[in-house]
């Protein structure tokens, strides 16, 4: 569900990029394609997110080959006229880089995704859930995976530990 802007509600959607093939050794990590176990879970996780009503405003994409086809596949699912952002940046980032690159999209922007990479991923969410973080994504976040959060703070700009409610957990398993 989609959030207005103003209301004081932000809803972050952090995917994890689906199963990535390691079949051929000479490709660079980077450059790894999706496996077809992970296009089908990508699929799979597009008619979730359509279901679900699952609306960014803006989506903040890694680089890497693997998390681009992960956002084509689901990208039928998505708002029409979605902002997406492709950022070199995203790739290998870790939770204080994914933090500090929330920080700076603008309020008016109240639902977001990121997808993105472990441990990076896995840690934003934990440290946005803080001490509420279920179990199940206590233990591990699995390629393909998407965490929702809420939070009541007016901006991104003070997203901080703690400072998200998981409102959903989509394990591709479960899909």
């Amino acid at each position: 569900m989609s959030t207005p802007p103003g209301d004081g509600r932000l809803t972050l959607h952090l995917l994890r990029h689906a199963k990535s093939s390691w079949d051929d050794p000479g490709v660079g990590d980077a450059d790894r394609p999706l496996s077809p176990r992970g296009e089908r879970a990508a699929r799979k996780l597009a008619s979730e997110l359509a279901r679900a009503g699952v609306a960014p405003r803006l989506v903040l994409c890694s680089s890497a080959r693997r998390a681009l086809q992960t956002l084509e596949l689901i990208r039928p699912a998505l708002p029409r006229h979605v902002e997406i952002l492709v950022e070199d940046g995203l790739y290998g980032a870790g939770e204080p880089e994914l933090m500090a690159r929330l920080r700076r999209v603008p309020a008016s922007c109240a639902e977001v995704m990121v997808i993105g990479h472990n441990p990076g991923i896995h840690e934003l969410a934990l440290t946005l859930a803080g001490s509420t973080a279920p179990s199940g994504l206590r233990e591990q976040l699995p390629t393909g995976a998407l965490v929702t959060l809420r939070s009541d703070l007016p901006s991104w700009a003070r997203l901080h530990s703690g400072a998200g409610a998981v409102t959903r957990l989509l394990l591709p398993r479960r899909l």
